[in-house]
């Protein structure tokens, strides 16, 4: 799919590389399937190619072809130099009629968690992504500890299906004590084994680390955004 939207915007290899930050051999083996298309690259690649990064993971959700992509959207100032939109207006995506609730607290602790205690916020509508999937749920982000990639107040789609790996963002509920209260932890995935659990926030950069024993779930947060 990259190898066809570039080409449909008349981008060559070695500008696509450069418009993110990559090289060109890099994205050859992208596009031949040498490198595996991960969630990171697909959010990297996704602004120049005019798509979201989901459509670059799974598709085109209605079998939309890429001559949805239109090159007119491009200006073109030299043999390797555009001017490429980051966005793209299109229709309004939706649910498919079902709410999910939203947990979360106003104000978050120090590493942006909060008590995760079963309190609804509200409800929002499911978004496709986690529409079909069983027990999906939404938080609510508190402070600004994973800022760039989470702002305060955004809401993260979340689901509780699918396997965690490195990389991911995931929401981890950790008891700090025996009897003590759910914390949830909106960070990104470094690993989790018998010993420990491994998570990476941003502002400021650090590692926290939580004993396994004190770990209640780790869930893969699959969307995130403005309800």
């Amino acid at each position: 799919m990259i190898k066809e939207l570039r080409e449909k915007i008349g981008m060559s290899q070695a500008s696509l590389a450069e418009a993110v930050g990559t090289s060109q051999p890099q994205i050859k083996r992208l596009e031949t399937g040498q490198r595996k298309l991960t969630k990171e690259w697909a959010e990297r690649l996704c602004g120049p190619l005019n798509v979201t990064a989901e459509i670059l993971l799974f598709g085109w959700p209605d079998d939309s072809p890429a001559e949805n992509i239109e090159t007119s959207d491009i200006t073109n100032f030299g043999s390797n130099v555009f001017e490429l939109p980051n966005a793209k207006i299109r229709d309004k995506v939706v649910g498919l009629g079902r709410k999910i609730p939203v947990y979360g607290q106003a104000v978050g602790g120090v590493d942006g968690e909060f008590l995760m205690n079963g309190s609804v916020l509200y409800e929002v509508m499911a978004p496709p992504i986690v529409s079909d999937i069983s027990g999906a749920y939404a938080v609510q982000v508190a402070g600004d500890s994973m800022s760039p990639r989470y702002e305060d107040g955004e809401i993260c789609f979340v689901d509780p299906m699918r396997r965690v790996k490195k990389g991911d963002y995931v929401i981890a509920q950790i008891r700090m004590d025996e009897h003590g209260p759910l914390l949830a932890f909106v960070k990104k995935f470094i690993r989790h084994n018998s010993i420990e659990l491994v998570l990476e926030q941003f502002n400021p950069p650090k590692e926290l680390r939580f004993p396994a024993s004190a770990v209640a779930t780790v869930h893969f947060i699959a969307l995130a955004g403005n309800a």
